[in-house]
């Protein structure tokens, strides 16, 4: 990497923890980052799922107070979020670059489209009815499987599922959310580390820049309307979601 490769990869990290503090999907913005800078695709993924993983950790420890009370449900779902992010990652790791090549395209869109429905889906909390505990198993070890596969905006369809199954505040879903996604990160890092082509370069670039963008994303969130940003965010993903799957197509 050169100079400007890693001046935008820092930039993309700043950027994408802002984004991940304000509306989520910050994901959006660091994989094609890397994928601009030369990395190939899966290459790109997996550098980027261990990149992101330090502002996973730094979002449960903001949101401790929301876990009050939770301690019982974590210590039943975190083996199904752990198990669900194994079988992510080995699907990832042991299917053909070009099968991820074909598929990630249509999951960038998806996260997009999520990312747009966000609100519509979070209006779903307060219509579940008690918990649902075959469900709730259900929706992390499905979430967890998708976030070690390719993770873009895991966060956002972890807080859209959870509402459906689980009488909770958004705050106390978020923080669950959080710790979900910090699980998934987690199982990321090491499988990773271990057994995929991770771009150590890359990580150092944008890892600490999404600590400092989600601290200073805490602080802008009081002053930036979310919903221009959304915009924003959801359009650049549509864009990169068409010009990869046009790369994987022609």
């Amino acid at each position: 990497m050169d100079l400007s490769h890693i001046v935008l990869l820092v930039a993309a990290g700043l950027a994408a923890g802002m984004v991940n503090a304000i509306a989520g999907g910050g994901s959006l913005i660091t994989f094609p980052s890397l994928i601009a800078v030369g990395l190939p695709s899966v290459d790109a993924n997996v550098s980027n799922s261990v990149a992101v993983f330090p502002g996973y950790v730094s979002s449960v420890a903001g949101s401790r107070a929301d876990l009050a009370g939770q301690g019982r449900r974590l210590r039943a779902i975190v083996p199904t979020s752990l198990a669900g992010a194994v079988l992510g990652c080995l699907l990832l790791l042991g299917t053909p670059a070009r099968a991820f090549e074909v598929v990630v395209p249509f999951l960038v869109l998806g996260a997009a489209a999520i990312l747009f429905f966000q609100d519509r889906l979070k209006g779903l909390v307060g219509h579940a009815h008690g918990e649902k505990r075959a469900a709730l198993h259900a929706v992390v070890f499905v979430g967890a499987i998708y976030g070690g596969y390719f993770g873009a905006a895991l966060g956002v369809m972890y807080v859209a599922a959870l509402a459906l199954v689980l009488d909770e505040t958004l705050n106390r879903i978020n923080a669950l959310k959080n710790v979900l996604s910090a699980c998934v990160g987690l199982v990321t890092v090491v499988v990773f580390a271990i057994f995929a082509p991770v771009h150590w370069g890359a990580v150092l670039a944008i890892a600490p820049a999404t600590i400092v963008g989600g601290y200073a994303g805490a602080h802008v969130a009081r002053r930036l309307p979310a919903r221009v940003l959304k915009a924003l965010i959801v359009t650049f993903g549509t864009v990169v979601g068409l010009i990869l799957m046009w790369r994987a197509f022609r």
